[in-house]
């Protein structure tokens, strides 16, 4: 019996959607920024904007206190910056411990009925004075000199938007990806603009800064009408922040799934960014980083079918038999964590699927109406 013509498209063409947000993606971005020697707007030193931090929480008793006091040692002038802590309905001692640690430097605002990130932030933004806000989370320790690298970059008029970079400690899979995100974001902002910021550390001008939109990843947002106001957003290197991977698959693939339903629902609410008439480069961006890579587990279920078409091909059957192998190596690495801490690729692998798995919930979940705004902070082990 011949081979089916089709099955053998569907299948090139299956592999080719997968490796290219993964893959080619960073190659072609990596070889353009090199042959035309772009480079991203250089920060200018000793530049201080006045400053407002703002920090969300809901119910971090057990870890604002180390929060307060890594805000308050950045190496930045007191006098320049407001530290804003936003209690989501907190009915734990979050905002009392704050303002216990804060010395006087921090203010609380207690939201008593919880109304999601996007009410806290706003909450924020109504008492916010300073020139750049800076938004983090409770869970991350940030290096002192990362609030200097941000702002060194407004100087520049160009610049409306800089995320900073968190490391993922004993992060596996997670750490593994977060090493590519970063590396995107640097090249990114050679190119023209980051796809998305770090939501736990990045700075924004106030005078950008829209009201955030509920059901809407307010780091993506905020990229996305920095774009969109003509401005660029960046990535600094050297403002960085360290968190500990989340404890269990279970709990990541809850996280990355709010992640993805929420940045899902900020880009098609933002489509037009996608238009490469209006934004060539950006639209390059958002299309390869983020679209591609939301929508990787179509190509990658219709190359598995594919295979199992044409496996009378040993070629096929090599890439049918090796798929399913890959698949049994993921399912391995999340049902036993200690298998997978002995191997990078049954780490990796396993990661590749649940980060495929839930971006196919987000979707689905995003098809039926489904949007969220109330969020659960992702319990990190110490």
């Amino acid at each position: 019996m011949a081979t089916p013509g089709w099955p053998v498209v569907v299948f090139w063409a299956s592999l080719a959607a997968v490796a290219y947000p993964y893959l080619v993606y960073p190659l072609l971005l990596v070889a353009w920024n090199r042959l035309t020697l772009r480079r991203a707007p250089a920060p200018q030193s000793g530049h201080q904007p006045t400053v407002t931090v703002i920090c969300p929480v809901h119910n971090e008793a057990a870890r604002i206190g180390d929060k307060v006091r890594n805000l308050l040692a950045l190496d930045y002038p007191s006098d320049l910056m407001q530290i804003l802590v936003i209690g989501d309905g907190c009915t734990d001692r979050t905002l009392e411990t704050a303002l216990l640690e804060g010395n006087g430097r921090v203010e609380v605002v207690d939201l008593p009925e919880r109304r999601g990130k996007a009410a806290a932030l706003n909450a924020g933004l109504e008492r916010a004075h300073g020139e750049i806000l800076l938004f983090t989370d409770a869970g991350i320790v940030l290096e002192p000199g990362s609030l200097p690298a941000l702002a060194a970059h407004f100087a520049n008029p160009e610049v409306g938007c800089v995320s900073g970079e968190d490391a993922i400690e004993g992060g596996g899979g997670e750490g593994l990806y977060g090493r590519l995100e970063l590396l995107l974001r640097r090249e990114e902002a050679r190119l023209h603009s980051i796809a998305g910021a770090s939501g736990c550390l990045y700075a924004m001008r106030r005078s950008l800064c829209r009201p955030f939109r509920p059901g809407m990843a307010p780091d993506f947002l905020s990229v996305l009408d920095t774009v969109r106001a003509g401005f660029r957003a960046l990535a600094e290197p050297a403002a960085r922040g360290v968190m500990t991977a989340t404890g269990s698959a279970a709990a990541e693939y809850d996280r990355k799934t709010r992640t993805f339903l929420r940045g899902i629902t900020a880009l098609f609410g933002n489509a037009a960014l996608l238009d490469p008439l209006r934004h060539p480069a950006f639209s390059f961006i958002l299309f390869s980083h983020k679209l591609m890579r939301w929508l990787a587990f179509i190509p990658l279920a219709a190359c598995f079918v594919a295979a199992f078409l044409l496996q009378r091909d040993p070629a096929y059957a090599l890439a049918f038999y090796g798929q399913l192998a890959l698949y049994a190596l993921a399912g391995l690495g999340l049902q036993s964590p200690a298998v997978a801490q002995r191997s990078p690729l049954i780490r990796l692998a396993g990661f590749f699927l649940l980060v495929n798995a839930a971006a196919a919930r987000a979707l689905g979940l995003w098809l039926a109406g489904v949007r969220q705004e109330v969020w659960e902070p992702t319990r990190r082990p110490a």
